[in-house]
């Protein structure tokens, strides 16, 4: 890439370098903004096939797959490379086309391909199958000897994560439970969710007993379901009765000594009132 904006005036080489420095730094949490940037640079530097395959990277992730398909062409075309081989397969699957991602896995530029490149190629080639309903033959797919191997490489999690998700579409929930297993202790960044598939296969249920506070209007706008002092009023509520005896036995014991002839019991303050009345009320209703 650098070599490439080397060829652009030094001020637009900037710019454009900017762009793109944006477009990968927001593309996987704010992809909308990530493809604004992109056009950006596309508009400076349509000729350079860096501009071209972010602004095709860019497309892709907001699922704007002929626009994508198109810039990876134009990319592909200024290099030579068929590195975006799979990933323009991908987008004729996101453009209802499998049939045509399915010819592109038997072209012979997936010969060219690096081993990253024909196991991504491969996923993509099993995911037309399952767009065509296909799903034994998906299954088959995805049966190689990188998915066998127990070497595990960078792209070893999403395989074995493809195959047991086909499994389990296929209902052979065993093999599938095994390969989310086997998904797990090769996804060390969890960059799957395997152990969540794991979880639900077993009937394990997470029940999260937090308040969730974008339900809680914390500064009294009304823009939340629950006011933030309903809240603390209704723990208030549960706990006074039992916090104002707590308290009065302290009392009881740091002043009370039953030898001393001269004790006299503490009067009561008007807190504890209020919270033997609380505790009082609290058992009528009862």
């Amino acid at each position: 890439m650098r070599q490439e904006l080397l060829s652009l005036p030094k001020g637009l080489a900037e710019e454009v370098s900017k762009n793109l420095v944006m477009v990968a730094r927001l593309i996987d949490e704010d992809p909308e903004q990530a493809y604004a940037y992109s056009r950006i640079a596309l508009r400076l530097a349509s000729r350079v096939a860096a501009v071209r395959e972010a602004a095709g990277f860019a497309a892709y992730a907001t699922q704007k797959y002929s626009e994508a398909l198109a810039e990876f062409r134009a990319a592909k075309r200024m290099t030579g490379s068929v590195e975006l081989w799979p990933v323009m397969a991908d987008c004729e699957r996101g453009l209802g086309r499998p049939e045509r991602a399915l010819a592109m896995a038997g072209e012979p530029e997936v010969q060219k391909l690096d081993k990253a490149g024909q196991v991504e190629m491969r996923l993509v080639a099993a995911g037309a199958r399952r767009d065509q309903g296909q799903l034994e033959a998906a299954i088959v797919t995805l049966q190689s000897p990188e998915l066998a191997s127990s070497s595990v490489q960078p792209w070893t999690a999403r395989l074995r994560y493809a195959y047991a998700d086909a499994l389990l579409a296929a209902g052979r929930e065993d093999e599938a439970r095994e390969w989310f297993g086997k998904t797990l202790e090769a996804d060390k960044d969890g960059a799957t969710d395997a152990s969540d598939r794991l979880a639900e296969l077993d009937g394990v249920e997470f029940v999260d007993a937090a308040v969730d506070l974008a339900d809680v209007d914390v500064d009294g706008e009304g823009e939340g379901d629950l006011d933030i002092e309903d809240v603390i009023d209704d723990e208030d509520d549960e706990d006074a009765a039992e916090i104002a005896a707590a308290e009065r036995a302290s009392d009881v014991a740091e002043y009370y000594d039953e030898d001393d002839e001269e004790y006299e019991p503490l009067e009561q303050s008007a807190a504890d009132a209020d919270a033997d009345d609380a505790q009082d009320s609290g058992r009528n209703k009862a």
